[in-house]
């Protein structure tokens, strides 16, 4: 009787965390993988205001990369993708260094850095928007001043729209890779880098030769963070410049919205997804592999 009783018990062990957990599974699958399968299927159909499920093969695809427009948006995010993961890995890594040294009220300076984190992409442009603004923002308080003669319009110009794009999200996203940075410089041992000092070698070498090879893990983690939030950016185009002038701040997830919902060529918009998601998922599974790799 007792083990009946306890194999109850533990059967109910089993089942409670189970059946606490497949509401948020089949949620999951549903609308995430379920809604990932159906925007793959739509990219083979003619689907355009509604969905529909008229089998056209790559016709979307070839349609795609035919448009101005997104090889517009494509050559923006090579652009913004690139200055915005070396940016804020530099300027990242260069606050961690300065943190790392044990000043004073560093847990402060550190919560001043992390802060713009915490706001969302809709609030960080818009007051960049404001901000950058010729007729309310930097150019007009400056020329307020006195500077006539200061300029300031890069949210207005086609060609300097896109490096508006780039300090609106490293201003948003360095401290978190600081925070990245600081978390590995202080996981390297100490003893280490003792050593190296007894031996003469320089602070430079010091951070060349031992500290930077050692955050390895911290920038490939970096890297895969940033490189994602660059394709998928959306909310702070939108807010800051609305993919404008014109296109010149277009992206492909700009892209993609505008084509599935204002253009009407839901299967275009589809195929853009797919792209999207097939470009984060190269650079998501060989991470995921290599981390798996390393704790087996």
């Amino acid at each position: 009787m007792a083990s009946h009783a306890r194999t109850h018990k533990d059967w109910l062990r089993e089942a409670v965390p189970k059946l606490v957990l497949s509401p948020s599974l089949a949620m999951v699958l549903i609308f995430v993988y379920g809604f990932i399968i159906f925007t793959f299927f739509l990219s083979f159909t003619d689907s355009r205001i509604l969905p529909s499920y008229g089998f056209v093969g790559w016709q979307n695809y070839a349609r795609l990369f035919s448009l101005r427009a997104w090889g517009i948006a494509i050559d923006n995010l090579l652009l913004f993708g690139a200055l915005y993961i070396i940016i804020c890995c530099a300027l990242g890594l260069f606050l961690a260094i300065l943190l790392d040294q044990k000043i004073r009220a560093e847990g402060f300076i550190r919560t001043i850095y992390l802060y713009p984190m915490a706001l969302s992409f809709i609030v960080t442009g818009t007051a960049w928007k404001w901000f950058l603004d010729p007729g309310i923002g930097l150019q007009a308080v400056v020329q307020g001043w006195g500077f006539e003669s200061f300029t300031f319009g890069w949210i207005k110009d086609r060609e300097m729209a896109i490096y508006t794009i780039v300090i609106a999200a490293v201003w948003q996203t360095s401290g978190f890779v600081m925070a990245m940075f600081l978390a590995g410089l202080r996981g390297i041992d100490n003893e280490v880098l003792k050593a190296a000092q007894i031996d003469g070698a320089s602070t430079w070498a010091l951070y060349r030769r031992i500290v930077i090879p050692q955050l390895r893990p911290a920038f490939m983690s970096a890297f895969v963070v940033l490189a994602h939030m660059a394709i998928k950016s959306y909310d702070l185009v939108i807010a800051l410049t609305g993919g404008g002038p014109g296109t010149a701040t277009e992206l492909p997830a700009t892209f993609m919205y505008s084509y599935t919902f204002t253009r009407n060529q839901m299967g275009i918009g589809a195929a853009s997804a797919t792209i999207m998601l097939m470009s984060i998922a190269a650079i998501m599974v060989p991470y995921i592999w290599s981390e798996l790799r390393e704790k087996k």
